[in-house]
């Protein structure tokens, strides 16, 4: 259709539907509303040619162009009836079904209050609807101290797997709060621990003090005798960079250690995964001149040599790192 042929057809519209100043040639009880659900109604009242002629055209017309020109097809208008009808009916249906049903999970926590010592530690269980409740447990802890049980006690922090604070045992994996998702399987109950094989201080939260001791005694920061040749930074090549990946992302959790059975009956001397993994770090990195004296440092039966690769540590890392090779690293240092 010419751009003639819009204007005259929008000026058409206008005078029917009284939208300019001036009186209407269409009796006010006839009048178009401006909306297509409205005009649906209307149009089963009334039957004016001229109103369904030239509406249809306009409601057809692109969506650019929707309240700019009036008309670019003669569709009939029982097309646009059907298409509007089956658009409308999947909006209003699916609101409802969405927001009707509940998903209701019971948490399994353990509970135990220093306070009253004489009581011994006690799974409780809370239930709440997961349409509710964000997608990892972490959510499901803080709404749970929120709104229902103010008692419960758990470490967090960043929320988003950086600070390690939230390391539990959920559902026997040793993992960040903050990183697993709740199971969608609401028949399913999910069981919450701190982690395995630590004095507990209360409810989820562990006593690391030893833990930080034995990460203290490996010196986990650059020693040099000589300063930087420019005064400002020490420096290395891509290639020796490239070797602390997979290293440096450690964020202390204490996962991989404690999940370790040899660091549950040895923790006293044997230094543990994550430890260990650190300890490596310092070790390859070519920045730092005391490598032989942290070697030196390892060179007993039990700070080293208590891992029997049992790897639990590898396959419970939150982060994905592999403590496991990096205890295999230091052993072939340790040999040459």
């Amino acid at each position: 259709m010419r751009d003639d042929d819009d204007l005259s057809a929008v000026a058409g519209i206008e005078r029917v539907c009284g939208s300019v100043a001036g009186e209407s040639s269409v009796p006010p009880q006839q009048k178009i509303p401006h909306t297509p659900d409205s005009w649906l109604a209307w149009r089963g009242a009334t039957a004016h040619p001229l109103v369904v002629a030239n509406t249809m055209a306009a409601l057809r017309s692109t969506s650019s162009r929707l309240f700019a020109a009036a008309s670019r097809s003669t569709a009939g208008p029982s097309m646009f009836v059907r298409s509007m009808a089956s658009v409308g009916d999947a909006t209003v249906n699916a609101d409802p079904k969405s927001s009707s049903t509940t998903r209701n999970k019971t948490f399994q926590i353990y509970r135990w209050n220093p306070e009253n010592p004489t009581e011994k530690p006690k799974m409780q269980s809370y239930t709440l609807d997961l349409n509710k409740t964000g997608p990892m447990v972490l959510d499901a802890l803080v709404r749970i101290k929120n709104e229902v049980d103010p008692t419960l006690t758990f470490r967090r922090s960043c929320r988003e797997g950086i600070c390690g604070s939230c390391a539990m045992n959920i559902n026997g994996q040793n993992t960040l709060a903050c990183l697993c998702r709740i199971p969608t399987d609401t028949s399913a109950e999910m069981k919450i621990y701190p982690l395995p094989h630590t004095y507990v201080v209360k409810d989820l939260v562990p006593d690391l003090t030893h833990f930080y001791k034995q990460y203290k005694s490996i010196k986990p920061y650059l020693q040099r005798d000589t300063p930087a040749p420019d005064g400002r930074e020490f420096r290395q090549s891509k290639a020796d960079r490239r070797k602390l990946d997979g290293l440096y992302e450690c964020i202390l959790c204490a996962c991989c250690s404690t999940s370790c059975p040899s660091y549950w009956w040895n923790a006293e001397e044997y230094l543990g995964p994550a430890i260990l993994l650190q300890s490596y770090r310092w070790i390859v990195d070519s920045r730092d001149e005391k490598t032989e004296a942290r070697k030196a440092a390892l060179d007993n039966s039990m700070s080293l040599y208590r891992c029997h690769t049992i790897l639990n540590c590898t396959r419970t890392c939150p982060k994905g790192l592999n403590p496991g090779l990096a205890i295999a690293e230091i052993k072939k240092e340790m040999a040459f």
